[in-house]
């Protein structure tokens, strides 16, 4: 029972598995839009109560869905520490954090974790094969992204540092943290222009910031386009229907053939 439960749950390629993630994915997208409507002040008001039972009902759902995954995986505590565990356990706490907490729904801390339902829609992305693709090659070049914004944080201290210095307090630059928070909004292209150099130097050194800025960029984006193309996995076609599978599949998500 267990074996057969974990095939359905943990597995894709069974036409069970693809009924179960088709069901959750809905569930999902409805929990997620009944957080967003919620929180709109009107409806929050006038339909309290039933989007208090409408909350229940998800979190009953999807806390059977959770203690499902731990009593049918193979390694219980290695799924619950694991990062969808996580995002599974996210999902339901703040619902029940809000039921332990006294009935002061309008604190601030009590409506913090209310809103954090919305990560659920995190659990979206264990249903689509090109996020798992692009987690993967996210993790692959964690490292060489790592040295990136270390790279980043370096040029924008330095730069925010010699504004502080060039600009002074009577141009906005009133500390050097106000002046880096300034070099990041240079250096990113954002530009929200509530700090602007006054001083030729100052504009010399936001004209090298937003060069800079474009020119490194697209960095991150060259970093994980290489693990992309390293993780690139091929399909093996099914016997029975031809249809396309993934690489590691067991089963045909068409047909539920066994796939040799």
């Amino acid at each position: 029972m267990r074996k057969r439960l974990y095939n359905i749950i943990f597995e894709h390629d069974t036409k069970a598995g693809k009924l179960f993630d088709i069901i959750l994915l809905w569930l999902i997208l409805l929990s997620v839009t009944v957080v967003i409507i919620e929180s709109i002040p009107e409806y929050h008001a006038n339909f309290f109560s039933e989007f208090y039972l409408i909350e229940w009902v998800f979190t009953s759902l999807f806390s059977i869905e959770y203690l499902l995954r731990i009593w049918s995986s193979p390694k219980p505590w290695k799924y619950i520490f694991s990062f969808w565990g996580l995002v599974d356990i996210l999902a339901i706490l703040p619902t029940y954090i809000d039921l332990m907490s006294p009935s002061y729904h309008y604190l601030l801390t009590v409506r913090i974790f209310r809103l954090l339902r919305v990560f659920r829609i995190l659990k979206l992305v264990r249903f689509n094969k090109e996020a798992r693709v692009l987690l993967e090659a996210i993790k692959g070049s964690s490292y060489k992204i790592s040295v990136f914004l270390l790279a980043v944080i370096s040029m924008v201290t330095i730069l925010g540092t010699l504004m502080y210095v060039v600009e002074g307090n009577e141009n906005g630059f009133t500390s050097i943290p106000q002046s880096i928070y300034w070099a990041i909004v240079t250096v990113t292209t954002v530009g929200f222009g509530d700090i602007v150099p006054r001083t030729v130097l100052g504009q010399f050194l936001s004209s090298v910031a937003m060069i800079i800025g474009y020119s490194i960029i697209a960095v991150p984006t060259g970093i994980i386009t290489v693990e992309l193309s390293k993780n690139k996995s091929t399909s093996s076609k099914c016997k029975n229907c031809s249809s396309e599978n993934p690489e590691n599949a067991q089963f045909c998500n068409q047909c539920g053939e066994k796939i040799e």
